[in-house]
């Protein structure tokens, strides 16, 4: 899900907010997945040259570390053994499982996915599932409806006459979202007919009040499509006013005026529509055929086949078998993709957390653990809310902290805490909710001043920190960009590009991760270096939140002896480390 922007600096403050979303044609890129670390250095090899390494990397002791093993056997009794234990290669082959698990599950359209509501996000769930039951944490899976819609195979608009001419989907035009419309075929072949309001050549500021009113339809043909320009009033009144006059279909391009040029992606709110729409192309693509219709009829053809079904979609939880059940950390990250394999958004949070759940898989805490992979976070964030919402009271007050990983491998990345405080909505939560996340958010703080690395702070808003948030949790995050723009002050920061975080770099296109119909959000979308440094901020703040006595005042430190005397002998009794029942 795209996440709010609002940046506070660790060295200067600032902020910016998104506006509307530019798409530009991309220039080519290769989909093809390369599994080799070394594949992943892009720019930031030379951003690093410049910067130093001390940028990305905490600083390190020349003690020689402990294997992997060894680290999964021990007890990481203390944050600084957990995060040396936290590395590259073994995050990385999570990774290559998940880019696997989507290859292997190809959706509707015939593209790997691991989607919710089909087979690579249940893989994905169950891979995770299997991993965690092994190394002893006590997992269940929950189950909810939702509403899943899908576009069967790739959306078509293509110019049959007077110039042959395919536009790509993502990239000249957006399909509708396929939950807004009715029925599963929409296909038409016919005239494009401009409708009034349109204002060619744009003006400074937006004032085209195309397809607002019926006016604006009286002449038109019913059986053409309507070519729309944006501008005044909502997508879902230009498209219906169409519909009322007997539209074949709808074309909306942008308006033309300065920050309104590119393809972007619309809604049509409320509305269900019975007829193939495309909103929005680029302002040159409609400007082109809006010339061209009055030049002459220009045959278009729109093929948009969707699928709308309730199905089953899934939560997993996995609590440690340590702890003090009534004072419990989430930790948690979203499994499901969205449009693809989801590698960056959010496989690399998913693998975040996993890994440091089985580093911590043998340490006491005094707060009980529970990670938590949620579902449906691309579709509105249902998972968390659905989860939050089916709480008793009793539970809920269970759950003293939740801490989020959303996107942890960014190339052209920033190091950023979501601390709800930056939220828009911070006025809506319950009023704990900002002061008691500053412990969470100071931790981070903590963590990165006292290596040396920079940081921004965001929101949490289009994270499952968010449903946290309105349920009264106290909560806080980390992410390292997504989608498009990299602002001058985050590259004086952190280096790198101006422009995209991620996908084609350096470009302002906007990115692979929330852009339909491109699915390049594979596992050479993601540095594994970033992705290794972020997730050691990541563990080092779950340790501290799981062993923080503000949060359980009364509970005895995990390594009394007590509690260890305990442990060696059902280690004795079972003969080793032992296992929850599953």
């Amino acid at each position: 899900m795209k996440k709010f922007k609002t940046v506070f600096s660790a060295f200067a403050v600032h902020s910016s907010q998104s506006g509307d979303l530019k798409l530009e044609a991309p220039r080519a890129k290769e989909n093809r997945v390369n599994h080799d670390p070394r594949f992943y250095k892009s720019f930031l090899l030379s951003a690093l040259a410049t910067v130093g390494l001390s940028l990305l990397l905490p600083m390190t002791s020349a003690v020689a570390a402990p294997s992997d093993q060894a680290c999964e056997a021990r007890q990481n009794n203390s944050p600084d053994k957990l995060v040396e234990c936290i590395r590259k290669d073994a995050l990385w082959q999570h990774m290559i499982d998940f880019q696997a698990i989507g290859d292997a599950n190809p959706g509707p359209d015939g593209h790997s996915s691991r989607n919710s509501g089909e087979p690579g996000y249940l893989a994905s769930v169950n891979y995770v599932a299997d991993i965690m039951r092994k190394a002893g944490y006590k997992v269940s899976i929950q189950t909810y409806p939702f509403n899943y819609g899908v576009y069967t195979s790739v959306p078509v608009m293509k110019q049959v006459s007077p110039t042959a001419t395919n536009y790509v989907p993502g990239v000249d035009w957006t399909p509708v979202s396929p939950s807004q419309l009715s029925g599963t075929t929409h296909s038409v072949t016919a005239q494009i007919q401009a409708v009034g309001g349109i204002v060619i050549p744009a003006t400074p500021t937006p004032t085209s009040h195309s397809g607002c009113s019926a006016a604006d339809f009286v002449g038109f043909v019913p059986g053409r499509i309507a070519l729309i320009q944006r501008g005044t009033c909502n997508f879902s009144v230009k498209v219906a006013n169409a519909q009322a006059a007997g539209a074949s279909g709808v074309i909306i391009f942008n308006e033309g005026n300065p920050g309104r040029t590119g393809t972007g992606a619309g809604s049509l709110g409320a509305l269900v529509a019975t007829i193939p729409v495309d909103v929005y192309s680029s302002f040159a693509v409609g400007a082109n055929l809006y010339a061209q219709s009055l030049a002459g009829p220009t045959i278009i053809t729109m093929n948009e086949n969707v699928l709308n079904e309730t199905r089953p979609d899934y939560n997993l939880i996995a609590d440690s078998r340590f702890g003090d059940p009534n004072h419990i950390v989430i930790v948690d990250a979203h499994l499901d993709a969205i449009y693809g394999n989801g590698m960056l958004d959010n496989a690399s949070g998913s693998s975040t957390i996993l890994e440091v759940a089985l580093k911590m898989k043998n340490t006491p805490t005094r707060n009980k653990l529970r990670f938590f992979w949620t579902g449906g976070e691309e579709l509105g964030i249902l998972g968390s809310f659905y989860y939050t919402e089916n709480l008793s009271a009793d539970e809920l007050s269970k759950i003293v902290f939740d801490i989020d990983a959303d996107v942890t491998a960014t190339p052209n990345y920033v190091v950023a805490i979501a601390n709800p405080a930056n939220s828009p909505n911070a006025p809506d939560f319950p009023p704990n909710v900002v002061p008691a996340s500053e412990l969470g958010n100071q931790y981070f703080r903590d963590y990165f001043n006292s290596n040396g690395l920079p940081f921004v702070e965001f929101s949490n808003n289009g994270t499952d920190s968010f449903a946290f948030a309105f349920a009264g949790v106290p909560n806080t995050g980390i992410l390292t960009g997504q989608d498009c723009c990299k602002t001058q002050d985050e590259v004086d920061i952190f280096g790198g590009y101006l422009g995209n975080y991620e996908g084609n770099i350096p470009s302002f296109d906007g990115g692979f991760v929330d852009r339909p119909f491109l699915w390049g959000d594979n596992l050479n979308n993601n540095d594994p270096n970033v992705l290794e440094s972020t997730s050691k901020a990541f563990a080092y703040v779950v340790h501290k939140l799981a062993n923080d006595v503000s949060l359980n005042p009364g509970a005895k430190h995990p390594n009394h002896s007590t509690k260890d005397s305990i442990i060696k002998g059902l280690e004795k009794k079972h003969g080793g480390n032992p296992h929850t029942e599953n």
